[in-house]
């Protein structure tokens, strides 16, 4: 284990990590029920030694996750209360490169960021201001499909993905380059989900949530971040603000993967949403961060957040994931965070960060045991992360790893890389029909949630440009008579997609479908 110099680290925890490589091996784990009381006197009790043969093992179980996954690096911290147990980077911040991974390097989080903006509100609630607060109240302007849902809806529904907004809500406005105000601007056209009883994972609800707090104390959300968490914590290499990652020297490079290996082909601006996505920080600043969360919204004995408004975001608010079966656990989400109970019993708060252009992170408190554990990795969501996070928990509860974490979260994010688009998967007909004359498909078409597009003739083919000063250009080859096929780029377009555009011309209005837009029947252009 390495202790990272001038971290506050008690000379019991010092003391207790150097015996533990003399002790005697632990005896097989036999399941407990603690006699504590609860909590958690109704959870299992962990393994004798546990701790201390989890960090012995740690370096290793994250060298062997990295070398087996081909993730190129990857920076581990662990918390115990207010404790910094073991901070620790591995491997390069980009392929090909030599500056290593070191416990100081950024990383951009992800959808991490989430219960990070969850903690940020969480110390700006009391006097008048709740998760129960109607977001439209500091919203000018804005608006849900539904006016009714509009008026009533929360910041702790947007928080917790039960406004009704649809999976991925306003990204594909990202994607062509749309901001944060265009965006959340144009939620309205959005078809809606029953009102809190659907969950759908959405950034731009949980940044519109946001956004209402900020103007709600009368300040932009990237300054409430800094004002209210990462300058009390001292967390001084966060940043709200995709610049200030830009502006870091030790910061980690994105490497999606691509072909069967991880490239730096991409950089990931996500300001647009960045209290859903557009946090970078090391796990330095991340293990103050979780002590915080341990220490009940307390740090360094003065109190950063009231535990009375931090606890609702930390357990369950609403049914993520329904079980499979009688004998399944179901999943829950909080404010911001995933909330559960592990396999022993033990209450937990935890969340995961993936950008397919190329990062993931995971990090999991156990509160009942005062443990927090963060990993940061510049490779592609493949579960890499999650199984340094839960190789290192099994440990710790179970004495031994029980399931190969690595394989089994590699399945469960094997859908990340589901080609996307209704041509993906499709071979060019052999009998395509021939296009008519290209001039007959140019022109402007527009669309009232993704505005203009602007199609024009380049060879043999068509060019669409899209989003703002059409910034984001797709090439149209000709398919089948008045279908044309196009590759879609950005975060939801995974390597071989690609997707129809079909012309609809005479006998009335001219349209234009592109089918990989149109996921919520918004897809579709007029001349």
């Amino acid at each position: 284990m390495r202790i990272v110099k001038g971290a506050a680290v008690s000379v019991a925890v010092i003391v207790a990590v150097t015996l533990a490589g003399c002790a005697p091996e632990p005896e097989p784990y036999a399941p407990r029920v603690s006699s504590d009381g609860p909590p958690p006197g109704d959870a299992v009790e962990v393994a004798e030694g546990g701790l201390d043969g989890a960090l012995d093992a740690l370096e290793g179980d994250i060298q062997k996750i990295l070398d087996e996954s081909g993730v190129p690096g990857a920076a581990v911290a662990v918390v115990h209360g207010d404790e910094l147990l073991f901070a620790e980077g591995f491997g390069v911040r980009e392929v090909g490169e030599d500056e290593p991974v070191d416990e100081s390097t950024v990383f951009q989080i992800a959808s991490m960021s989430k219960p990070i903006a969850a903690t940020v509100v969480a110390s700006q609630l009391g006097d008048g201001l709740t998760w129960d607060t109607p977001a439209a109240q500091y919203l000018p302007g804005f608006a849900l499909e539904d006016p009714w849902v509009t008026e009533h809806v929360t910041v702790g529904d947007l928080f917790a993905h039960r406004s009704g907004l649809p999976l991925a809500a306003g990204d594909s406005l990202e994607d062509i380059g749309y901001d944060r105000d265009y965006i959340l601007e144009h939620l309205d056209q959005v078809p809606l989900d029953p009102f809190r009883s659907t969950y759908n994972y959405a950034n731009f609800g949980l940044t519109a949530g946001a956004e209402a707090v900020a103007n709600a104390v009368g300040t932009d959300w990237e300054t409430l971040s800094e004002e209210a968490l990462y300058g009390p914590l001292g967390m001084d290499s966060t940043s709200s603000r995709y610049e200030d990652f830009l502006a870091q020297d030790d910061r980690a490079t994105l490497h999606a993967l691509e072909d069967g290996k991880f490239q730096p082909l991409y950089e990931r601006d996500a300001d647009a949403q960045t209290p859903a996505g557009g946090v970078s920080s090391n796990v330095l600043d991340l293990a103050k961060w979780m002590s915080l969360l341990l220490e009940n919204g307390t740090f360094s004995g003065e109190e950063i957040v009231a535990e009375s408004q931090l606890v609702p975001a930390l357990t369950p608010e609403i049914v993520s994931s329904n079980a499979g079966a009688a004998g399944f656990r179901a999943g829950f989400y909080g404010y911001g965070f995933n909330t559960g109970t592990d396999p022993s019993g033990h209450t937990t708060a935890s969340h995961s960060g993936a950008f397919c252009l190329g990062a993931a992170t995971n990090f999991q408190i156990v509160p009942s045991l005062g443990l927090g554990v963060v990993a940061l990795t510049n490779g592609g969501p493949i579960g890499v992360p999650e199984a340094i996070v839960s190789t290192f928990l099994d440990r710790v509860q179970f004495g031994e790893v029980h399931r190969d974490w690595l394989a089994d979260y590699g399945q469960a994010f094997a859908h990340y890389y589901e080609p996307a688009g209704d041509l993906s998967d499709e071979s060019e007909p052999t009998d395509a029909a021939a296009p008519g004359a290209l001039e007959e498909y140019a022109g402007t078409w527009t669309n009232p949630y993704y505005g203009d597009a602007v199609v024009t003739v380049k060879g043999d083919a068509l060019v669409a440009k899209l989003g703002p000063e059409g910034g984001y250009e797709l090439e149209l080859e000709p398919w089948d008579g008045d279908e044309f096929a196009f590759v879609p780029t950005g975060e939801n377009a995974p390597w071989g997609s690609k997707s129809s555009a079909t012309f609809t011309l005479g006998g009335g209005a001219d349209t234009m479908r592109l089918q990989f837009f149109d996921t919520n029947g918004l897809g579709t252009w007029t001349r």
